[in-house]
Parts: C-alpha cells; structure tokens; sequence
C-alpha cells in the first residue's frame, strides 16, 4: 500500500479524498496555484507545493508541474479527482514514465472511453443500447446544421472530450445549431484544450440515469447500482439520488450487465460511471462513460456502504475488489444537493467573493438519519472566479426517499452562508415540489418549472404565521430581562414584507406562546437561538423548523430576513402603536436607473461586439462574458442605440459593473 500520494485536484474533491486517505493511514500532498495558497485542501493535507498562478491552464492543468511535485515529495501515487487532468490519458501516461501510480484506469481505456465519439463506437460493439447520431467529428457549424437535418431535431451538440455540462447545447432549429455549436466549441477549447465536437438525437422529456461500476487489475469488475441525475440546469447536474424512483430491479440488472459489458471490453481497472440517457417507458441509451470518480459519488456510498476513493486507492496498489455482485446491496435512499455560489434570481450566474458566514448543518446519523457534507470552503474563504462554483454537496441518506428528502429539506434550511450569492432557497424550494417528490423527472424539470430564474416565494397563510410566529418568538428575547419579564403578554405587530399579523405574545416554561388574533390558533414556540446566530432552529407545535436569519439594516427596532423553504420574507416586530405610526410614514420613492447593460456576475469580458452611435436590435448579442469556466452572451433587451463603451475584451468585472449605456 502507498505511504503517500498527492491530490493533482483542488476544493470539494481534494478534500474528500484527504480524509479517506488519512483514514487508511496514508500521507497526502496537495498542489495548488496562487489563487489557493490558503484554501482547505491546502490546510488539510500533510504537504502542499505550489504549481503556478490562478489560470488553471498554468497550475492544475500542468502536467509537468504536477509530475515535478511529486518528484519533491516523494509521493507515490497521484489521485486526480475528477475535473481537470482525471480523464486525460496523457497526464496517466506521463505519471506512469514517471515510475509514479495513477489512482484512475489505465490509459487505453481512458483513451477508449474519454472520447465521446469512440466510446460510441465502442459501446454499439459491446452491444450497449446506443443514442441515434453521428458517429464523426463535425467539421464546422454549416456541417453541424447538415447532420441535425438528417438526424431530426431537437439534437444535442456536445464536446467531445466534455464533461460537467460544459461544450454543450440542446439545438431545436438549424439557426441553435449554428449558434450552438460556435459557443460550445469555443468552451470546449478553453476548458478541455480540445474542440472537437458531435451531434446527437436529443430524446425529449429523458431522465438521466448512471451506472456506478467499480474494476481491479485481476478482471473483476462490478456495478454498485444506479444514480438518477435528471434535475439539472445548463446540464450541469444540481440533484441526485440513489437508487432512482424510475427503475424496477430488471430494469437495474439490465443496464448494470450493459455497463459492465462495456468496461469489460476496455479492460476497466478503476471506478468509474456508465452514464445513460432514460425514457418515461425505462428504455436507456448509453451517453458516455466517465473513466473518474463522479461528483454525485457520495449517494452511493451512503447506500451500499462502499468508500469509492479507498476501492480506488486499493485497486491502484494492485489489490483484488473485496466484494462480488451477489455481495452488493442497496440500503435505503441517498439525495444529494449541490450548494453553488450563483445567483438564481440572475439566470444562476455564478457569484464569487469571501464567505463571511459559512455554517453547514451538522453532519453525523441521528435516527437512522444520515447528514453529509463534502466541501472544500471555510468561513472566511474565499469563492473565485477562476474555478468551478460549487460550495459543498449537502448529502442526506435515510430508510425511504420521502424520508431522505425531507432530511435534506431540514438540512438545506439550517445552512447558513452569507458573503456571496447562493442557491440554497432554490434548493429548499426544489425540496418541496410535488413533482420531485413523487419522483416525475427530467432533465427539463428545472427549464419548465423555474423559466430559467427562480426567486424566493413570499409566506402564504401556514406558512406566514409559522415564520410570524418565530419573529415573534426572536423579537421576545430583546424584552427586558427582570423578574416579572414572563408574567405579562405583550401585544405586537409582526410585519412580513409589510403585511401586519397581529400576535400576543406569552413567555411560558421552556417556550413561548404566540396568538395569531386572525386565526385564533396559539402557536408554541422552542428555540435555542440567540440574537446574532445565522440560523435559528427550533419547533413551532413540536415540528421541526430550521430558518434562515440575517440581519437587515433596521430602519426601526429590529428587521431581519427570513428564508424558509424556499420562501423569504422580511420581518419586523413592533408594538401596536409604533406599528400604526410607521403606516403613515410616507414611502421613499427611488430614482428611475440609466439605460445600461451591467455585468451579470463576476467574470472576465471576451468580446465587446457593440458600437458607440450604432443601434441595435432586441436579442443582439452585445457582449460575451466568461466566469468559471462557462461563457454568457449578453443581449440587448429592447431595440436601443449604444451611447458610450465602458469595457474592452480582456477586462475584469465585478458584479453589477456597467458594461455599456445606451442613449
């Protein structure tokens, strides 16, 4: 067994492989670049080396940096996590001419089924259910629109090295594909240095759904089920679940066997994932297979009880798989939720600045109730722009799905992280939709349900005087403290985005009892929270309740912002009286904004195609933008003529910066 490896990745994935690594007794090594000098994986790791400067293509892409530091290490083996070098054959290969192990399958069938074109035809040779398409990379955008003619539309154009949504667009018209395929290619050059790309029928209303497969160097090669990845936005991934809620075990033992038969014909020696694309009717086609650990890895490891990264580990040392088929079972129901710093409000652009609170749920099994939470971030850290946007994977694992998913729900609510935008309220909103939660999915769910923008609901009838209820209950707590403070209710006016709800208020033992004078119900109220405590979590009526509070800036006695599944609200708690005289307080009327196209996100500009003095149509693109690796063409809203030019291609911009005005 290895003494000591180094981690050629950096975040979320570095962090998690440091801590199986440490369980097993094993020294790790950490790289990083200059953006990451003080980032987790470096803290937790035994060494660290740098490897260059923030662009990914001069630090973690740099094969013979990272070869060089293991050479200064010592360290024996590399695991590359998944992302940047995990499926490139010639990183393998260089680590191998080395003398250094590769934590990861062997080159060949890295080569075999990293490419998205060969694995196709590769997998139609093993007899794997295959998608109708174009089996040959596509030369340009006019022989793009020539195949998807053919094939028929809507098609899916696609990197062929891809991976992680990036290089990919769904094209419903010959005029997508050749938009399409221009921007796909170009994100594929820029995040896998290759830009070749492929056409393929894309099945409408599909679920996509993967096979987990696990092989050593000896031949035995098995598949530890399925994960259902369906709900997904850009077709990058935002929930997971294993098993999936679509698929009866013949359906499982079918695509296992497919997913198997394919790694046995590359010779797979690693773990890996045999993804398919799924109909309503549980027909499936493969997609690809990605020869790395998946981000989603954690959902089956909760129900079968396997650590992928020490099988992974095991096998790179040369260590026969402990366990069979017959061996692997499935327990209970894992979902998986990806926290990314992205503004859903803004079309999920990515956001990026220091997290000034980043408080997780706490993670551990409490009544047979499994909480998790892999990240790569602290309080205090900070999110950059020049890498992947993910914060944390919120992991829940329970007897059933209805019960792993309202763990979950309580888990996302009692997340706290303030600093930077974030998806959580869009989470916990896809925690309550009838539609997850009896299981009827697509990868259109998020397009058709959300319109490309999500925004928190404000309370509506149990929902507001659940959240009333607990202003109230915080606002007690700033009452004076003598001894006769629990003796006497206190009448109060609790404003949920100005809509009052009047409420008395009574301190009890162990509680506090709160009146809605509306419905007549009296709520009991328990919390441990305290004013400046980032979450308050606690029962109203012995039902668990965890929200989301911060603090806005008062503009009376108190005022905070409340989110509670998926739902916001601002609250403020007064006395009858000061409540009657805010009402007449006139409204301040804000200034009417300039014309301008403002920078969505943090991100660095690529292209400015607009011209002072010139006009423009609706739709025009104005300005291309790239931030975390993904590109944004930005548009005019309306017809316009530009007025002045604000940025230039190269620049950096901040969120909210002007990019240009219009006259």
């Amino acid at each position: 067994m290895f003494t000591k490896i180094l981690i050629a990745n950096r975040g979320e994935i570095a962090c998690r492989i440091i801590k199986t690594a440490r369980r097993m007794g094993i020294r790790t090594v950490a790289i990083h670049s200059d953006a990451d000098a003080r980032s987790l994986h470096v803290r937790l790791a035994d060494e660290a080396v740098r490897v260059g400067p923030a662009p990914a293509a001069e630090s973690y892409l740099s094969i013979e940096r990272i070869v060089e530091a293991c050479r200064q290490t010592g360290a024996q083996a590399v695991h590359p996590g998944y992302g940047f070098l995990s499926e490139r054959a010639a990183f393998a290969r260089a680590l191998l001419d080395a003398g250094i192990v590769f934590i990861g399958p062997n080159p060949e069938a890295m080569e075999a089924m990293g490419d998205k074109i060969e694995s196709k035809k590769c997998a139609s040779a093993a007899r794997v259910n295959t998608v109708p398409g174009h089996l040959g990379v596509i030369r340009d955008a006019a022989h793009a629109v020539q195949i998807a003619d053919e094939i028929g539309y809507p098609v899916m154009i696609k990197a062929s090295a891809g991976g992680g949504g990036k290089g990919m667009r769904v094209a419903h018209s010959a005029e997508d594909v050749a938009d399409g395929f221009a921007r796909s290619r170009s994100e594929a050059a820029s995040s896998f240095g290759d830009d070749r790309m492929f056409v393929e029928k894309f099945i409408v209303q599909p679920r996509h759904i993967e096979i987990q497969i696990l092989g050593d160097k000896h031949g035995n090669i098995v598949y530890l089920g399925e994960r259902e990845c369906s709900i997904q936005r850009r077709n990058q991934k935002v929930l997971e679940e294993a098993p999936s809620p679509l698929l009866d075990p013949q359906t499982r033992q079918l695509m296992g066997e497919q997913a198997v038969a394919l790694a046995r014909a590359v010779r797979y020696d690693s773990a890996g994932t045999v993804e398919f694309v799924c109909g309503q009717d549980k027909s499936f086609y493969f997609l690809e297979m990605n020869t790395r650990l998946q981000v989603e890895h954690p959902v089956t490891e909760l129900v079968t009880g396997i650590d992928l990264v020490e099988q992974m580990i095991r096998v790179a040392a040369g260590e026969p798989l402990a366990m069979r088929q017959q061996d692997i079972r499935l327990s209970g129901w894992a979902v998986e939720s990806r926290v990314y710093a992205e503004d859903p409000a803004r079309g999920f652009m990515p956001s990026t600045g220091r997290l000034t609170t980043y408080q997780p749920p706490a993670e551990g099994v409490h009544d047979g109730v499994t909480v998790r939470n892999d990240t790569g971030v602290f309080e205090g850290g900070e999110i950059s722009i020049h890498y992947d946007p993910m914060i944390a994977k919120l992991v829940t694992h329970a007897p059933t799905r209805a019960q792993a998913i309202a763990a979950q729900a309580q888990a996302l609510d009692a997340f706290a992280i303030e600093g930077i935008t974030h998806n959580l309220p869009f989470l916990s909103a896809l925690m309550r939709h009838p539609r997850w939660c009896e299981g009827r999915l697509s990868t259109a769910f998020i397009a058709e349900e959300f319109q490309g923008n999500f925004a928190p609901r404000a309370p509506e009838a149990a929902a507001a005087s659940q959240l009333a209820a607990v202003a109230a209950a915080m606002d007690a707590l700033t009452w004076p403290r003598g001894a006769d403070a629990c003796l006497a209710p206190r009448e109060r006016r609790v404003l949920l985005d100005g809509q009052p709800h009047a409420v008395t208020v009574e301190c009890v033992p162990g509680a506090w009892r709160v009146r809605d004078h509306a419905s007549g119900r009296t709520a009991s109220v328990r919390s441990a929270w305290v004013p400046g405590q980032p979450t308050w979590l606690g029962s109203v009526d012995e039902q668990a309740l965890a929200v989301q509070v911060r603090r806005i800036p008062p503009e009376g006695e108190q005022g905070w912002l409340l989110t509670h599944a998926g739902l916001q609200a601002s609250a403020r708690v007064l006395s009858p009286h000061e409540a009657e005289l805010l009402r007449l307080m006139p409204v301040r009327q804000r200034a009417q904004a300039r014309m301008q196209l403002r920078s969505p996100m943090p991100a660095k500009v690529l292209a400015v195609m607009a011209e002072a003095g010139r006009s423009v149509a609706a739709g025009e693109v104005l300005c291309i933008v790239e931030a975390m690796k993904m590109e944004v063409s930005l548009c005019a809203e309306a017809p316009a003529t530009v007025s002045r030019i604000l940025a230039q291609a190269g620049d950096v911009l901040a969120l909210d910066d002007v990019i240009l005005e219009f006259a």
